[in-house]
């Protein structure tokens, strides 16, 4: 069984004890989310299909901890004219624990 659901505005196919990497959400290690955006059910050829949630159906996940990723450096540089700029970012990311799908 898998659901698609959405949070903070990226799509995720979640399965049940699985680990996903979504963007920073509020909250602390521990705590309890129920997902509400659930756009996609299946479980074993039956597909329901939201329009555009599914109407019901909630995914409950546990945070584990927040982190960061790799660092991603951003240069710009225009010819001859002594113009350089190098800036580095990184994201900010919520470890979720997939819990159930409901």
């Amino acid at each position: 069984m898998y659901a698609i659901v959405e949070i903070a505005g990226t799509q995720f196919k979640v399965e049940k004890d699985r680990k996903i990497l979504a963007p920073k959400l509020d909250g602390k290690a521990g705590d309890e989310l129920t997902l509400d955006k659930v756009l996609l059910v299946a479980d074993e050829g039956n597909v329901k299909i939201g329009h555009p949630v599914v109407e019901g159906a909630s995914v409950k996940a546990t945070i584990l901890g927040a982190t960061r990723g790799e660092k991603v450096i951003v240069f710009k540089k225009k010819r001859r004219k002594a113009y350089r700029v190098k800036n580095g970012h990184r994201q900010d990311y919520t470890e979720l624990q997939i819990n159930e799908i409901v």
